[in-house]
């Protein structure tokens, strides 16, 4: 642990409190000679040592604030050398959907979804990928978290990038998912591979067969297929429902015949968690090695603003006296 200061030359607001020190002091040398002159005695020296204790520690605290004092630790992350999996997000116009205008929509919920599986698995390496009618790569798997999160808030979003053949509602094509394992997404020496896959399995006619060949070739890739979906659901432009998209019940018969062609799994977004245990059950144990280190920072400066209300208020008291 080490604290360093990101702008220490701000420090030099802390000569600030000169001016209020010097107003104190004018003061009291006013009030003794209004004293001498109505006959009263002087006032204790002491009576001066809290206000100017109280300014010199707002001034302390204040110039110590601007210097931004930052707390930095480090720790050394250990990775599964034998492991990773890929977070798979439908991106497609459907995901769009929602229960009403301005309700969560299901990239909003597969977001949600895919934080917590990230949280879920400690030292696994983890990736970020999209689904149209292709599988793109955003972030290869990775132990650093706040890359996942970054990657997840900043490049995931509906038809980022657009899919290639079609403009439709419906663009997604579970078809590609085989490119997770006739691609090179995976590192060679990760021998279990995951694919968790958070779609509306709206898709454009699929061979489950043919998908469940694909990834079942050595090293397998398996999927984990959540299905995002509520009845109900439909897309709105400007508060309208859009007359091209109808929900698809059928979507979940589609996920199941792929998860059974794969040997992989299907849940609904409302079972993440069997998802989950199904993900870590893949993955199983394995060897891990040192992958860098995690650093952490706290800004200290809002805790020292928030003490400094201590010798404002005592400042503040003693000048209403």
């Amino acid at each position: 642990m080490s604290i360093a200061f990101l702008s220490p030359e701000c420090a030099a607001l802390g000569l600030a409190a000169v001016l209020p020190l010097a107003a104190i002091v004018s003061s009291a040398r006013r009030a003794a000679r209004v004293r001498a002159v109505l006959g009263l005695s002087p006032r204790p020296a002491s009576a001066l040592a809290a206000p100017l204790a109280g300014v010199v520690s707002l001034s302390f605290l204040v110039a110590l604030a601007a210097a931004q004092p930052v707390v930095t630790r480090a720790q050394t992350v250990r990775a599964r050398v034998d492991a990773e999996v890929f977070v798979v997000l439908d991106v497609s116009r459907s995901m769009l959907a929602s229960r009403r205008p301005g309700g969560s929509s299901r990239l909003e919920r597969a977001k949600a979804a895919a934080l917590a599986l990230r949280a879920s698995l400690p030292g696994v390496p983890v990736g970020i990928a999209s689904l149209t009618d292709r599988v793109l790569p955003h972030l290869f798997p990775t132990t650093d978290e706040l890359a996942y999160r970054a990657t997840l808030r900043r490049s995931v979003g509906i038809e980022r990038p657009p899919p290639q053949g079609s403009f439709l509602t419906t663009a997604t094509r579970l078809d590609a998912l085989g490119a997770l394992a006739a691609r090179r997404f995976f590192s060679p020496n990760a021998r279990h591979r995951v694919a968790v896959v958070l779609t509306d399995g709206e898709s454009l006619p699929v061979a489950p067969t043919l998908v469940g060949r694909t990834l079942r070739r050595p090293p397998a890739v398996v999927p984990v297929l959540v299905h995002v979906w509520k009845e109900g659901e439909r897309v709105y432009t400007a508060g309208v429902p859009e007359a091209k998209y109808r929900p698809d019940p059928s979507a979940r018969v589609t996920l199941e015949a792929v998860a059974a062609a794969s040997g992989g799994v299907a849940v609904g977004e409302e079972d993440l968690r069997a998802g989950i245990r199904a993900v870590r059950r893949v993955l199983g144990r394995g060897p891990t090695a040192i992958r860098g280190e995690r650093r952490s920072l706290l800004l200290l400066s809002p805790y020292l603003v928030a003490v400094a209300v201590i010798p404002l208020a005592l400042v503040l008291g003693c000048r209403k006296r």
